[in-house]
């Protein structure tokens, strides 16, 4: 199928696209990689009167320090492509390049971008698992300014984030970190998007766990990271804990897999990824 019909900008800087984002409000949408709004628009579930392609806009895809030192700085334009091979990212948070890893295949991975998965908020995407065990900052730009939102407050419900409708998504900042990270996940065979994706980061301040693919959003499995707090990471101890994984979540169901089967995966992914990262 084809789109319906829409008027196409493709501004040459952050401060061009908000002016054009607050012109047309609700009719606009944001391109970045496209992989999302892109095949959303040919079948029809979105027809946005306006794109504002920030694709061009330059300077806008890094993946390097920050001033301070103590974090990394990921540009909304990075594609996954570009995390997945970040000697940086490998050498001081390597749970995003192994996530990375984990997205689509390698057309997917050339031309998706991180900042436009994450605004996506699709439920099954990687990403929001890894950026809420690494309790990320993602920053956004709109006509009242810059801020800056956790990770844990950006994912609000089914493809929906706290970004205001007139916002863009300009920078992930992640934590240089020694803890071991590890993302295990069940995949929908034809997609590539979880069914059930785990990222743990294990370190001196403890245990941290994000889930995607098993609810409405990602979220942190509070539940897992209290059993395992002040306790050593034994395996009996982590299969005790992952048992926790799925508590109080509401899961989706359909045609790939039961709210039960996705709950079961939570908890044999969680045990799996703690494994993983604590032999780290």
């Amino acid at each position: 199928m084809y789109p319906a019909a829409f008027d196409y900008h493709r501004p040459s800087t952050i401060d061009e696209a908000i002016v054009l984002l607050a012109r047309h409000g609700d009719d606009a949408k944001v391109l970045a990689g496209g992989h999302s709004l892109i095949p959303a628009m040919k079948l029809r579930l979105a027809r946005p009167a306006v794109i504002i392609d920030i694709g061009r806009i330059a300077n806008f895809s890094y993946v390097r320090d920050t001033d301070a030192g103590d974090h990394v700085a990921i540009g909304a334009m990075a594609t996954h492509g570009d995390i997945e091979s970040s000697a940086l990212l490998k050498r001081v948070c390597p749970l995003l390049p192994e996530t990375a890893a984990h997205i689509g295949d390698v057309q997917v991975r050339n031309k998706g971008t991180i900042g436009g998965s994450l605004a996506h908020a699709d439920p099954a995407a990687d990403w929001p698992a890894a950026m809420l065990a690494l309790d990320a900052e993602i920053d956004v730009v709109g006509p009242r300014g810059r801020r800056t939102l956790r990770a844990g407050a950006f994912f609000v419900d089914l493809l929906q984030t706290a970004l205001a409708s007139d916002e863009i998504l300009v920078e992930i900042r992640v934590p240089k970190t020694s803890a071991a990270g590890a993302y295990v996940k069940t995949e929908q065979k034809a997609s590539g998007f979880a069914l059930a994706g785990v990222a743990a980061a294990v370190g001196p301040g403890g245990v941290r766990v994000g889930i995607t693919g098993v609810a409405a959003k990602a979220y942190r499995a509070a539940a897992v990271e209290r059993a395992l707090d002040g306790r050593p990471l034994a395996p009996e101890s982590i299969v005790l804990a992952a048992a926790h994984a799925a508590d109080g979540v509401e899961a989706l169901g359909d045609i790939h897999a039961s709210p039960e089967f996705r709950m079961h995966l939570a908890r044999v992914n969680t045990a799996r990824a703690l494994k993983r990262a604590s032999s780290r």
